[in-house]
């Protein structure tokens, strides 16, 4: 008996505060297609947006823009289309000032661990560098380097080696 009158009281609550917004909508004093319009324009926060990745998160930038550039055997220098890819990430940086990046450096799994922790690390610095060059503000990027440790393809052919080669740019 304890436990059902709080539920009840409860119950009436809630029913009383739905009535309550109804009623407050039927005794607006207005009937034109004015309030339904504004009605209708105002986004409701507990909708979800449309479809699609949230502005300025990782998957906005895969989506739009790429998170990856490849390098040449034994290489660190930016190629054309990577140093395109870098402006690109560049520009889209721009368009999200808060955001904060890491560059990741990564090789194939050929040579020591330790030669290929230097080969990432002078390829992420290799993308961050032209990043700065082209007005990122160096305090936003943040490199590591992953050598052969975490490869995006694992077998040992000419395929696998220059998936592997490469910088990724992840977002914080």
């Amino acid at each position: 008996m304890r436990l059902k009158l709080p539920i009840m009281i409860a119950a009436a609550f809630v029913l009383a505060a739905c009535s309550t917004a109804s009623e407050e909508a039927a005794n607006s004093g207005s009937s034109g297609a004015a309030d339904t319009a504004a009605v209708q324009a105002t986004p409701d926060p507990q909708v979800s947006r449309s479809t699609g990745p949230e502005p300025g998160s990782q998957a906005d930038l895969v989506a739009n823009v790429g998170d990856r550039v490849f390098f040449e055997f034994d290489k660190f220098s930016l190629k054309p289309e990577s140093r395109a890819a870098v402006e690109r990430w560049s520009a889209w940086l721009k368009t999200y000032p808060n955001v904060t990046v890491t560059l990741e450096g990564h090789a194939d799994e050929r040579g020591t661990r330790e030669y290929n922790l230097a080969l990432g690390e002078r390829r992420a610095n290799a993308a961050r560098e032209y990043m700065v060059s082209l007005g990122i503000d160096p305090n936003r990027l943040r490199v590591v380097s992953f050598g052969k440790e975490r490869p995006a393809v694992i077998g040992s052919t000419d395929t696998a080696y220059s998936q592997n080669r490469r910088s990724v740019l992840a977002v914080n």
